[in-house]
């Protein structure tokens, strides 16, 4: 799929980027990969560490920013497929910067859409959050924001063919900022009292890994408008922290502004578009000028009505031993 092709992705220094790029040399032979970013520094580390990892020959890193249209522009010449990453993602520095955060959320996403368009690349996917679901905090209303605009942007391909879908997952295991990596700080500095939001808690469990294999298997099969998501296991917080330290002692802070007791991949309003495979959902675009018996991919089954993909009411779960496995496999 990826053999001899031009793959960009806009914020490539950032986890998923870097995961991304390891993945598709292992198993594709790229014409070449462009790493947009808007930090220098960034893609000055990640060359260095990545050096005897890839074929370095087709790397190019682009000095970029998803808000300027012109540079976009050059950057998608003789692109084939797109990866969008680049976003504000930080719920309260979104607050403190709601402007930022809407030029780069939205009208970042619009300006990819229109570079995608007028430069003939073939395929865009775009990263989404569970976030975006029900949002009740700024990061959550421009990525939903952003959700529409590539959905919608489907209609203006025409003959050119572009297609625009979505994969959406919440906070990967590990990853800067989420729960593992504070955790793991606070016991190395001998703490044995955890911080906790709220007991009742939940989350979906998802590695980088399983986030890049999505992201491909969108760019294998999508045709435009899809939102893919993973099938994956929950678990409680409160048994994050027993797996992290067996003897741990925890105190319930209260929840953040902004944050959610579960995370939502699927709404009961979407269940009527929602089909269910053997590792993943997708939720289909519902639009009248776009005929959906074309889209449905062989082997789904639509999901009940009211049906809601949420961590709390999830079928699988990850016990503290099941947790202790899992962590052990991720780098800290």
């Amino acid at each position: 799929m990826l053999n001899g092709k031009n793959i960009l992705i806009t914020g490539g220094t950032g986890s998923f980027g870097k995961k991304f790029i390891k993945m598709i040399f292992e198993k594709y032979n790229p014409n070449k990969v462009i790493i947009y970013s808007r930090d220098e520094f960034k893609q000055s580390v990640m060359r260095a560490e990545y050096d005897n990892i890839v074929d370095m020959s087709k790397v190019r890193f682009f000095i970029g920013d998803v808000r300027d249209k012109d540079r976009l522009y050059r950057a998608f010449d003789r692109v084939d497929y797109v990866i969008h990453a680049a976003a504000m993602k930080q719920v309260p520095t979104c607050e403190y910067n709601p402007f930022e955060a809407i030029k780069t959320n939205i009208h970042g996403a619009q300006n990819v859409i229109d570079a995608a368009l007028d430069k003939g690349v073939k395929k865009v996917i775009a990263l989404s959050t569970d976030k975006a679901v029900n949002p009740i905090n700024l990061y959550g209303g421009t990525k939903l924001v952003s959700d529409k605009l590539f959905a919608a942007a489907n209609a203006y391909a025409g003959e050119k063919g572009t297609s625009f879908s979505i994969v959406r997952y919440g906070n990967v295991a590990g990853s800067r900022g989420s729960i593992i990596p504070i955790f793991n700080t606070m016991i190395k500095n001998g703490e044995t009292t955890l911080p906790i939001t709220d007991f009742r808690m939940t989350r979906f469990w998802i590695t980088l890994e399983q986030g890049v294999e999505l992201v491909l298997k969108a760019l294998e099969e999508s045709k435009g408008g899809e939102t893919y998501i993973s099938k994956i296991p929950s678990f409680k917080i409160t048994d994050l922290a027993k797996a992290m330290l067996p003897e741990v002692n925890m105190k319930e802070i209260g929840i953040r502004e902004g944050e959610k007791l579960h995370e939502i991949m699927v709404t009961k309003d979407d269940s009527r578009m929602t089909y269910e495979y053997d590792k993943h959902y997708i939720i289909y675009p519902n639009f009248d000028w776009m005929d959906i018996s074309k889209h449905l991919l062989p082997g789904g089954e639509l999901v009940h009505e009211g049906f809601e993909y949420s961590s709390d009411l999830n079928k699988e779960w990850l016990s503290v031993e099941d947790l202790k496995t899992e962590l052990e496999k991720i780098k800290l």
